[in-house]
């Protein structure tokens, strides 16, 4: 029970705090943070109002300069000057009055003097103030400089008028209270990288980070905008590309601007950066809620006009997004924040704005740009397979993904170099073949493993189901990456793994079933380019003293033409690789310098895709239709009975 004795009166009890004190007694209220993130949030609150200034049509360069202290910033702008004026109701100057009152300054009401701005609650300024031991404001204004001195939010001088100057703008200097915060050390990089975030945000801004610690510059500017910085974030990252970027924009009557730019990466996550008024919102908001809605809407529109077969899969936003990288950035009266940190845009109306503008400019882009289209639709059915595959298939990766040399199947011919960069796995058909590229390879870097006949045709069947089978299981323990949605390309044991299968129509039927094994569980060996097919030759021709070798029969018509006249060479035709002598499947298929091998390239995934489900799928309709139609194109001596 609570002691009796306690008073609890207005006289003992009600503390009132005036001025800028609730800051310094609560200042996590306004900053977030007194840590290393509420410090640098200082920083961005005076470089937003300097960016106000640019916004509204006044100043085109900031400078941030760090003091050799390390503790203490000036930031400075060319734009119109905080005003010096006598306020006719305080009786005190302008920016006396912004630097120690909250909710005072120029951004509120109806009035022209700022048509965009990151600051809504008038309180930016004079939090800096109130948290900071010393903060000098200088300003050049009306043909003069003038100067008024702060400690702790409270003025420590008048304002006084200096010398006569050129130009005009404000320049804030301020050391932080190291009594607030647990660190008073600025990082330089955080503002560097913060200061470049801005310069493609807010084309045609320059801005100038000084070190004097370092004695380095450094001018950022970037007219580029939007799309370059699209390109830099994408870069930076290291992520392939499926699309490149494109940049929608829009300026409404209103006042209102809206800049997105987007493009598709193979990574498994998306990344939306989105600004309001030129300041990052981490936590996203009602803008970027619009963006989601368009890009979701019209991938579906583009997938439903277009008639785009998706296998019977249940595509989510979540598939549709995976992958993507995207900037939103929109300009806009009288934005709403959550928090003075501006962590998120509010403004209900940015929702249906921003899809209103996106979604039918993203139908046309796609409709008019269809190959790249084909190539995010494809990334989409991708995302949806993996989101699909079972737990029993996330286990079997797993198992199959283990160490470098354990757990190898027991027919593998392996290689002695670790070195990723120069081993070769060859996947062969049957043991007489492998026995022959066995005898036949540098075992230093060359592996070879030998299947048993024709491989489980895989087409769509999950990855778990796959791995049930003991030859697609040893293929996947050998080349060490794991399979499905768990594949990992860290665990590659081989740089080139080569098809190397007879040259006749089983042999190539042997590696299309490869190939769509791959294409469907280990896509990333095919876009990474680590798969490759042999070119063995199917004829050998011997001229005299001469031996020439034919991959196949146009090949071995086009060196009979070449033959002179009088020559009479014989043919022999390979029945199969394991009847190849060692010496000669060396010389013309296995050793680097002689060989020829064929990269396993995409350029169209989609189209891809439909073709191995058309070949491969379970609708014999479809490849009887594909036979119906090309077999016109079929001379009788090309077809192998």
């Amino acid at each position: 029970m609570a002691s009796s004795s306690v008073k609890y009166t207005a006289k003992e009890s009600i503390q009132v705090l005036e001025g800028l004190e609730p800051v310094r007694v609560r200042p996590s209220m306004y900053i977030g943070s007194t840590d290393s993130k509420g410090l640098h949030h200082l920083c961005w609150e005076i470089i937003d109002n300097s960016v106000d200034e640019f916004l509204n049509g006044y100043g085109d360069t900031i400078a941030v300069t760090l003091h050799k202290s390390g503790d203490a910033l000036t930031i400075t702008d060319n734009g119109r000057g905080i005003p010096v004026d006598i306020h006719p109701k305080f009786k005190k100057p302008g920016v006396e009055l912004i630097l120690t009152t909250l909710h005072s300054g120029g951004k509120f009401g109806e009035g022209d003097a700022y048509i965009h701005s990151g600051g809504l609650h008038g309180v930016g300024s004079s939090v800096v103030n109130a948290l900071s031991k010393k903060l000098v404001a200088t300003i050049k204004k009306d043909g003069f400089e003038w100067e008024q001195k702060f400690s702790k939010g409270k003025p420590t001088t008048k304002l006084e008028k200096l010398e006569p100057v050129r130009g005009h703008g404000t320049s804030i200097y301020f050391e932080p209270d190291e009594t607030i915060f647990r660190t008073v050390k600025f990082d330089v990089e955080e503002i560097k990288s913060r200061l470049t975030d801005m310069s493609y945000i807010h084309s045609g801004l320059k801005f100038i980070f000084k070190n004097e610690i370092t004695k380095e510059t450094l001018e950022l500017y970037n007219p580029g905008g939007v799309p370059d910085f699209l390109t830099k974030i994408v870069a930076d990252s290291q992520k392939s590309v499926i699309a490149p970027p494109h940049l929608f924009h829009a300026k409404r009557d209103n006042g209102e601007r809206i800049e997105v730019a987007v493009l598709w990466t193979e990574s498994t996550e998306d990344s939306i950066r989105s600004y309001a008024n030129g300041i990052r919102n981490p936590m996203g908001g009602t803008h970027e809620s619009g963006f989601k809605n368009a890009v979701t809407k019209a991938i579906r529109n583009y997938i439903e006009t277009h008639k785009i077969s998706m296998d019977k899969l249940a595509i989510t936003a979540e598939d549709i997004r995976e992958g993507i990288v995207g900037i939103v950035s929109v300009f806009l009266k009288n934005p709403q924040f959550e928090a003075q940190t501006k962590i998120k845009l509010l403004n209900s109306e940015m929702t249906a704005t921003v899809e209103g503008f996106m979604r039918p400019a993203m139908e046309n882009w796609l409709n008019s740009n269809q190959t790249i289209a084909d190539s995010i639709v494809f990334r989409i059915k991708m995302a949806a397979r993996a989101r699909l595959a079972s737990r029993e298939a996330q286990e079997v990766t797993r198992k199959t993904a283990g160490s470098k040399r354990l757990s190898l199947p027991g027919k593998l011919a392996d290689c002695k170099s670790n070195n990723v960069a120069e081993t070769e796995l060859f996947i062969v058909e049957g043991d007489s073949a492998g026995g022959s590229a066995k005898q036949g390879r540098d075992n230093r870097t060359q592996a070879v493993l030998p299947l048993r006949g024709k491989i489980l045709n895989s087409e769509g069947m999950s990855t778990a189901k796959v791995l049930t089978n003991q030859e697609l299981n040893d293929l996947v323990s050998a080349i060490g990456t794991g399979a499905g949605e768990k594949l990992m390309m860290d665990k590659l044991r081989y740089g080139k793994i080569i098809l190397l299968m007879d040259a006749d129509a089983d042999g190539h039927h042997i590696s299309t079933l490869l190939l769509d094994f791959f294409f469907r569980h280990m896509p990333d060996l095919i876009r990474k380019g680590h798969i490759y097919i042999a070119q063995p030759p199917l004829y050998r021709i011997d001229v005299g003293k001469e031996t020439f070798w034919a991959k196949d029969d146009n090949h071995k018509e086009e060196i009979l033409s070449k033959l002179r006249q009088n020559a009479k060479p014989e043919i022999s035709r390979f029945k199969g690789l394991g009847e190849m002598d060692a010496k000669v499947l060396k010389s013309t298929t296995l050793d680097p310098r002689n060989r020829i091998l064929l990269k396993v390239e995409i350029d169209n995934p989609l189209q891809a895709d439909q073709m191995f489900d058309q070949l491969m799928g379970k609708d014999a309709n479809a490849r009887y239709e594909q036979i119906m139609n090309n077999a016109m194109k079929v001379s009788s001596d090309e077809i192998d009975v």
